[in-house]
């Protein structure tokens, strides 16, 4: 069976279920603001002390704005790029990669360290950018999540921005700029798509399900019979969509996601997302989510589970039997 990574470990699942708000703006230039406002309600409210970052609003507004022009910075470029003729290279582990995800990434570098100059950036086509080997705030970036869709000219892949604080994403961002859709997590706030509150959909038997997954091919071992096991309960298996499956379980359009094989720019986004419009995501064995990049810091492949429903994730779990 896969090995987990001592960089991953568990934090306590209280929040798991707490959701968030916000509210969009549209500037003279043509751009997207949002604007977060803390939730009021009571029960939220000790949650979230539970799980206090040591920030203030204005600290967590500003990354917040500076994450939406990162945003903005990729999908200008990604846009030019998209059905459009250009080379394909091949990464060393035999991966596709565009003019378009390198562009795109120098974009979003490039705004990141004009603004916070203190932060580290981990990009997944270049890696490590800091001068320090360790830094508190760390950006994780995936220019274009779900390349084969983007070369192939369907526009469900995405672009994928988390910040983390001490190795916690506090900050989510899933784009996608051909349809011009964004989804933002924030600890604390409420998930938002284009400024209007989502939230995940109620769906507690596997047998109701429907469950999507990038590819059953990318399943090996005992990772593809963990899978087989929940796929032949749930109702309906899909494919296809990279990240934007978990986008669609966010807004309550689909009950469960289950992958293999992420590294930590693939899904470090997603937890905030997810977790502020109600839904669950940890890995297989139902730990939260979590990785202390360095200069050092090698990306190790997981394996991830996301659901709308605590009830459906834990008989997810149960189905996968992963030790």
């Amino acid at each position: 069976m896969q090995s987990q990574t001592s960089a991953f470990v568990s934090f306590s699942s209280e929040f798991r279920s707490v959701r968030f708000s916000a509210n969009r703006s549209t500037s003279a230039f043509g751009r997207t603001t949002f604007t977060l406002p803390m939730a009021s309600n009571s029960k939220l409210s000790s949650q979230i002390q539970n799980i206090s970052l040591g920030l203030n609003d204005s600290e967590i507004d500003r990354f917040a704005d500076v994450g939406n022009k990162v945003a903005d910075a990729a999908g200008e470029v990604i846009r030019r790029y998209f059905r459009k003729k250009f080379d394909i290279l091949q990464k060393e582990d035999l991966s596709p990669v565009t003019i378009a995800d390198q562009a795109a990434e120098e974009s979003m570098v490039s705004i990141l360290m004009e603004s916070f100059p203190s932060h580290a950036i981990y990009g997944e086509e270049n890696g490590w950018r800091c001068k320090e080997k360790f830094a508190d705030y760390v950006w994780v970036l995936d220019p274009i999540d779900g390349t084969k869709s983007f070369i192939t000219g369907k526009p469900l892949f995405g672009t994928l921005i988390a910040l983390l604080h001490k190795g916690r994403p506090i900050l989510g961002i899933i784009d996608q700029p051909v349809l011009r859709e964004r989804w933002i997590g924030i600890n604390g706030r409420r998930t938002t798509l284009n400024g209007e509150e989502v939230a995940t959909r109620n769906c507690a038997k596997l047998a109701q399900a429907y469950l999507y997954t990038t590819s059953p091919h990318l399943f090996r071992g005992d990772a593809e019979e963990a899978f087989a096991r929940v796929r032949n309960k749930v109702k309906v298996p899909l494919y296809g969509c990279d990240c934007y499956a978990y986008a669609l379980l966010a807004s309550g359009y689909v009950d469960l996601v289950i992958e293999s094989g992420l590294k930590p720019y693939d899904f470090l986004s997603l937890v905030p997302v997810i977790e502020g419009a109600g839904g669950v995501i940890t890995d297989w064995k139902g730990q939260q989510l979590y990785w202390e990049a360095s200069s050092e810091s090698h990306a190790p492949s997981f394996n991830v589970v996301a659901s709308g429903d605590e009830e459906l994730h834990q008989q997810a779990l149960d189905s996968l039997q992963w030790q």
